[in-house]
């Protein structure tokens, strides 16, 4: 079976499209781990798309906010901006979808989605520290997270932690073979906002015959992103980040 992983979607209808372009014919079913809205202009599309196509979904923290199921003090204030207006925009079919979203982790044929540690979904995964907390807790041998919008991971193998790295800039693809004794935390990176410094919109692909993950970027127009948020009111540094990855 082959798996289109993705994560942190964030309303960014041409990076979707360019991602499911992208992957045409290389999957046989669409995962989640989180985070559909916020920041974007245009949430119910990502929303409907999802509740269509994706087979399985965890919620992220922005989902769960803008649906009314947190408070929203604890973003920043353009946070807090963009999570009023997708509110004040989604239709109350999707609003109540969202609700409706499970908590990770969440196991998928004997791995697990996790939007971010899979000991707390509000938890970001950063660094080698954060990770080795974690491993001798996972439930699998194989966890997929999302939250940080950096594209990469953790693995554990004979005893010692290494970092998975994205593909390098001017890449469009880093594989990644699973050792079957090993343990894996995985971030397929973010759709729809990139923060690690590549604006292209990240995915993943997990055969799981093969145990092979392919980390994948690719470009898709952010400049048409940006005339959308400053079209729809929203404040003009969420298009604006898009153009460098940060």
């Amino acid at each position: 079976m082959r798996y289109l992983l993705i994560s942190d979607v964030h309303g960014n209808r041409e990076a979707l499209e360019a991602v499911l372009d992208d992957a045409r014919n290389n999957y046989d079913r669409i995962l989640c781990c989180g985070d559909l809205v916020g920041y974007g202009p245009e949430p119910n599309q990502i929303v409907e798309w999802a509740r269509a196509h994706v087979q399985s979904i965890i919620r992220g923290n922005h989902d769960r906010v803008c649906c009314g199921l947190d408070d929203l003090d604890w973003f920043n204030p353009i946070a807090q901006d963009s999570t009023r207006w997708t509110t004040a925009h989604l239709t109350p079919a999707n609003l109540k979808w969202l609700r409706e979203l499970p908590a990770g982790p969440l196991t998928v044929d004997g791995f697990v989605l996790a939007h971010g540690s899979p000991l707390d979904e509000d938890e970001y995964v950063t660094s080698v520290s954060d990770a080795a907390n974690l491993f001798e807790y996972l439930e699998s041998n194989l966890t997929f997270f999302g939250h940080t919008h950096l594209q990469g991971g953790f693995s554990w193998i004979g005893g010692k932690q290494r970092i998975i790295r994205r593909p390098f800039p001017g890449d469009s693809l880093m594989p990644l073979h699973l050792d079957p004794d090993g343990a894996y935390l995985v971030n397929p990176g973010s759709v729809g906002q990139p923060r690690d410094g590549d604006p292209r919109a990240a995915y993943a692909i997990f055969d799981s015959q093969e145990r092979d993950v392919l980390f994948h970027r690719v470009a898709y127009d952010a400049e048409a992103v940006c005339r959308k948020v400053e079209a729809a009111g929203l404040p003009p540094s969420l298009g604006a980040r898009l153009l460098f990855g940060r």
